[in-house]
């Protein structure tokens, strides 16, 4: 796949439990970062090493990492030292997650991580101005905070948490927005994933344009 090239963007003040200013593109808050299999989309079922940042102001009240919000509660670490953490493991995908990953400038990580070889995954919200280079972009859309216009015609997969069933619609509204050969998901939301499931089978059977994506980590009970 063409890697993506994005021009650097800043972004203003944010909301509570996220930095006031966009910080230094040398230094990011991880709250961790770990060595598993992919669980989600596309390439579930790949190794890849996750870096998780701290920060967020989406507000999603199902949030599995809510720990991951406040920013300040997460050391900093030099790019430097979070890509030669990341150089220790053979796999070559690398997840930029969160929190929201795109609260930071993530141009220098980027060119950090493809210059050890390795594919910058990014999973984000889209709430935020993208910054960085990437090879896969997958877009989780909330209704909290709504995605960014200039992301949509950008990404490589469109990812939708479904809560309930009124949550389809909104699967279909960005569906309609993202490129013709961006791969769908809808992934029940794992508390309500037996309830919501068989749901979403039906739904994926009269439309196959969309895939499952099931959380296969939890299953596997690995990070």
């Amino acid at each position: 796949m063409t890697k993506l090239l994005f021009t650097p963007s800043t972004i203003g003040e944010q909301e509570a439990k996220a930095p006031d200013t966009v910080l230094s593109t040398t230094s990011l808050p991880v709250m961790e970062q770990f060595y598993t299999i992919q669980g989600e989309g596309f390439h579930q079922g790949k190794a890849a090493v996750f870096i998780r940042l701290g920060g967020c102001t989406v507000g999603c009240h199902w949030c599995d990492v809510k720990e991951s919000w406040d920013a300040s509660k997460h050391p900093q670490k030099e790019v430097a030292t979070i890509v030669a953490e990341v150089a220790k493991f053979p796999a070559t995908i690398v997840v930029i997650t969160g929190g929201e990953p795109l609260i930071y400038n993530l141009d220098a990580l980027c060119k950090a991580l493809h210059a050890v070889g390795k594919q910058t995954h990014i999973e984000t919200s889209g709430a935020y101005p993208l910054s960085g280079s990437w090879d896969w972009i997958c877009l989780s859309p909330k209704k909290f905070k709504f995605p960014l216009p200039n992301i949509l015609p950008q990404v490589n997969e469109l990812k939708v948490v479904v809560f309930n069933k009124t949550d389809l619609a909104w699967a279909e509204q960005y569906a309609a927005m993202v490129p013709k050969d961006c791969l769908l998901f809808l992934q029940p939301e794992w508390s309500r994933a037996k309830e919501m499931l068989p749901f979403i089978v039906e739904y994926v059977k009269a439309h196959p344009e969309w895939r499952i994506s099931i959380q296969a980590h939890k299953y596997m009970e690995v990070p």
